[in-house]
C-alpha cells in the first residue's frame, strides 16, 4: 500500500472538494508512490507528533489540522510550522491532512462529537446545497440495465437511505451517421429510429468524471447523448454541524454533570440556563460560532461547540445556552473515528493514535 492508496480512502470518505475555501486539505508533504510502513493518527501535526511517528516506525501522519495552513516563503526553522515540516522531509514521514473536509464528511467529525454524548436521532444542521448534479442519458433499451448497474456502482443514484435510485422512460431515438461514424447500430448516411430509454440519475458533483467515464464505458453507442444540470437540492448527509438529542430530557446541573464526564472536561464557558428541560443539541466540533443562528432556527436548547468570543456569546439572547467546552476538546474524538475507519481498510500495516497530548491551550 502506498500513501496515495491512503489518501484515496480519506478521500472517498471526505473529498477534498468539500473543504472551505480557506483550507489546505490533503497531501502536504512526501511521495505519493512511497509504500507506508505505518500510519500515525494525530488531531495536530506538531514536533512531537512527527518525532513520535519516527519512534513508532510511521513513515505517514495522518492529521486533521494542516500544519500548513498558509504559503509557506522559506524553510529555516523561524517557527514551529517550518520545524515541523523540516523534521517530516528530513525522515521521509509523509503529512495528510483532513480538515473541514472532514467536517462535512457523513460520520465526521461533529456526528463523532454527537455519537461521545450518547445523542440520538441527529441530523446535518446546516446541510451542503449546490453539491449534487442531475445526469440525463439514452440508451438503446436493451443496454439501458447495464448502464444503470454501472453508473450505479460509480456512485449515482443515492438519495438519503435510498440506493440505486434512477427514473427511466421509454421513446424513440433517432439520427443519422455520417462519413466518419463507425455507428453500433445502423449504418453511415442512412436515418435510424431506434427503441431508447430516457434514464435520469443524481449524483454527487465531485465524483462527475468517475460518473461519466462509467456511462460512457458501459454504453454501446459511439457517441452518448447525455446532458448535466446542477441542482440547488439541500444534500442533507452533507454540511455542517449536527443536531440531536439526549435519550432523557435533563435539568442544566444534570447536564452539565453529563457533558463533563462524557467528554472529561474540568470546566467549560457557558451562557445563562434558560430554566427548562434540555433536550435538543446542536454541535459543532472546532470554531462554531457560524452555526449559532441554525442552532437557534433548528430549536436546539444547547449549543455545543467551541472559540466563541466574548460578544458572540450575546448572539444567543437567550434562545439557547452555548457551551463552549473548547476546540481541541469539541474535534479531539475525531482520532478514534479515523483510527477505525483506516484499520477497518488497511491491515497490511500498522495505523496507530498519537499519544502526544497537541492542546495548546492549559486550565488552571
Amino acid at each position: 500500500m502506498t500513501v496515495q492508496d491512503v489518501c484515496n480512502s480519506m478521500e472517498s470518505w471526505a473529498p477534498l472538494s468539500w473543504q472551505e475555501s480557506y483550507d489546505n486539505a490533503g497531501l502536504l508533504c512526501g511521495s505519493r508512490s512511497q509504500p507506508v510502513k505505518g500510519v500515525l493518527i494525530s488531531l495536530d501535526c506538531t514536533e512531537a507528533v512527527v518525532q513520535e511517528a519516527i519512534d513508532k516506525g510511521c513513515n505517514l501522519i495522518v492529521a486533521h489540522h494542516p500544519i500548513v495552513f498558509k504559503g509557506l516563503k522559506s524553510l529555516t526553522g523561524k517557527d514551529y510550522v517550518e520545524r515541523t515540516m523540516i523534521l517530516a522531509i528530513k525522515n521521509d514521514i509523509a503529512i495528510y491532512a483532513s480538515h473541514t473536509n472532514l467536517d462535512h464528511a457523513p460520520k465526521g467529525v461533529s456526528y463523532q462529537l454527537a455519537q461521545k454524548l450518547g445523542l440520538r436521532g441527529g441530523r446535518v444542521l446546516r446541510p451542503f446545497k449546490q453539491a449534487l448534479k442531475h445526469l440525463t442519458y439514452f440508451v438503446p433499451s436493451d443496454a439501458a440495465e447495464a448502464t444503470r448497474v454501472a453508473l450505479h456502482a460509480a456512485g449515482a443514484g443515492n438519495i438519503g437511505n435510498y440506493s440505486e435510485c434512477s427514473f427511466s422512460q421509454a421513446g424513440t431515438g433517432r439520427f443519422t451517421p455520417n462519413d466518419e461514424a463507425n455507428p453500433t447500430i445502423g449504418k453511415r448516411n442512412q436515418a435510424e429510429e431506434v427503441n431508447e430509454e430516457q434514464i435520469q440519475v443524481i449524483y454527487p458533483a465531485h465524483l462527475e468524471n468517475t460518473i461519466l467515464n462509467a456511462l460512457k464505458a458501459a454504453h454501446p453507442y459511439e457517441e452518448v447523448a447525455y446532458y448535466l444540470q446542477g441542482l440547488d437540492n439541500s444534500w442533507d448527509e452533507v454540511g455542517s454541524g449536527y443536531i440531536a438529542e439526549l435519550p432523557e430530557p435533563m435539568d442544566a446541573s444534570a447536564f452539565s454533570s453529563y457533558l463533563k464526564d462524557k467528554l472529561g472536561l474540568s470546566h467549560f464557558r457557558h451562557t445563562a440556563w434558560l430554566g427548562k428541560s434540555i433536550k435538543r443539541i446542536a454541535l459543532c466540533g472546532g470554531a462554531g460560532s457560524f452555526l449559532l443562528k441554525d442552532a437557534i432556527k433548528a430549536g436546539a436548547d444547547v449549543f455545543i461547540s467551541g472559540d466563541f468570543k466574548y460578544h458572540e456569546f450575546f448572539d444567543a439572547e437567550n434562545h439557547c445556552t452555548i457551551c463552549d467546552i473548547g476546540h481541541y476538546e469539541s474535534e479531539v474524538m475525531i482520532k478514534d473515528a479515523i483510527h477505525a475507519y483506516l484499520s477497518n481498510n488497511f491491515s497490511t500495516f500498522a495505523v496507530l493514535k498519537s499519544m502526544a497530548h497537541t492542546n495548546p491551550v492549559s486550565y488552571i
